[in-house]
């Protein structure tokens, strides 16, 4: 939502925007609102520890009531498929508020994967005004479930935000990234943190990245750990003491996305990175069974391997070893947008609320489109 916020703050003669965060993940949040220079109007800070999915769901939704009864807004833009999102969009439906959905209409199709994710967006859609999909994939969906009414295709803010951030000559504030990318041989940039993997799944995952690097001598595996102590154990018990696999504190934002950008592949099952990784056309390891963004793997920028070690130490070896696949992944088309999504919602929000007469032709969608 940074590159968004920053949009609808560019026009206060349209809108006053009031910045609310619930401090779900106090951490992560605190990175990304220094990079993009935001000052939050409300934070509720309900994480805790150990924090379990009903507690922040209820705990935001009791903090968002007093939002909503106090600043009685005109609109509540939520974005993708947190449990903040979810609870966001609740509670201005108790408010009668009108809620528009930033990155509507993605879907997994299986209710436990992503999970809770796949459920959070399906809910807060039942509950939305206005809808901004960023792809047609997303409109389609949408329009199958029976919304008819304000739904437009705007492209991924994701892809604003890492478009902006990347820098040629560019300094990590994670020094040791800085001497780790002078690295003669290859780098591969992971991700791993997924509810649904945690078990089993993650072993088998982290089993085959350690066989992957072993196996080709010039890799070098780079592997930001996630803050969950579940994920942190997996990684120290299945990735620790290798010297080709350098595991980092999680990293902010910039750094994520120029490290990115500057790898030779990426391993992940994450959601937002399989739209990065295609903005700098990198080849991505999905190590996941479902995706809600079926348009990276049907443009060939993402490989959605499963979580059976088997299959992703096949799929990351052929990425290795055969230039031809390697090539034909690194050059698929980028599905996701032109970096111009937040400049689009914005001008559609300004026609929402009547400060303009009419749309531009790329925001007109009919039956035939």
């Amino acid at each position: 939502m940074g590159p968004l916020v920053k949009e609808l703050q560019r026009h206060p003669d349209w809108f006053d925007t009031r910045l609310v965060v619930t401090g779900q993940h106090r951490q992560q949040l605190q990175q990304a609102l220094a990079y993009f220079d935001l000052v939050p109007d409300v934070d509720l800070d309900i994480m805790k520890e150990q924090q379990s999915l009903a507690y922040v769901a209820t705990a935001a939704i009791a903090g968002l009531d007093k939002v909503m009864e106090a600043d009685r807004p005109d609109i509540v833009l939520a974005h993708g498929d947190t449990q903040t999102t979810f609870c966001a969009g609740l509670t201005a439906f108790f408010h009668r508020v009108p809620v528009g959905h930033v990155e509507a209409g993605l879907r997994s199709f299986n209710k436990y994967s992503p999970w809770p994710e796949e459920i959070n967006r399906r809910l807060v859609d039942v509950v939305s005004d206005i809808y901004f999909a960023p792809t047609e994939v997303g409109r389609q969906n949408l329009l199958a479930e029976g919304y008819q009414e304000n739904i437009y295709v705007t492209g991924q803010t994701a892809v604003d935000a890492a478009l902006s951030t990347y820098r040629k000559d560019y300094t990590f504030m994670e020094t040791r990234l800085n001497e780790l990318l002078r690295h003669p041989g290859r780098i591969i940039a992971m991700t791993a943190h997924r509810r649904e993997n945690y078990g089993e799944p993650m072993r088998q995952m982290f089993s085959a990245v350690r066989r992957v690097v072993d196996d080709n001598p010039d890799v070098l595996l780079i592997y930001p750990v996630h803050l969950s102590p579940i994920v942190r154990q997996a990684a120290a018990e299945g990735l620790q003491g290798h010297e080709r696999i350098q595991l980092l504190e999680p990293i902010e934002f910039p750094d994520m996305v120029n490290l990115l950008a500057r790898s030779y592949m990426v391993m992940s099952d994450s959601g937002g990175l399989q739209e990065e990784s295609t903005v700098f056309s990198r080849p991505m390891v999905l190590m996941r069974d479902t995706t809600e963004r079926p348009e990276a793997v049907e443009a060939g920028a993402v490989y959605l391997a499963g979580t059976a070690e088997a299959d992703i130490y096949r799929v990351a070896s052929r990425l290795l070893s055969d230039s031809e696949f390697y090539n034909r992944m690194a050059s698929a088309k980028n599905p996701f947008g032109d970096g111009h999504a937040s400049a689009r919602i914005v001008q559609i929000l300004a026609h929402y609320f009547g400060f303009t007469e009419t749309l531009p032709d790329e925001f007109r969608f009919d039956e035939e489109r």
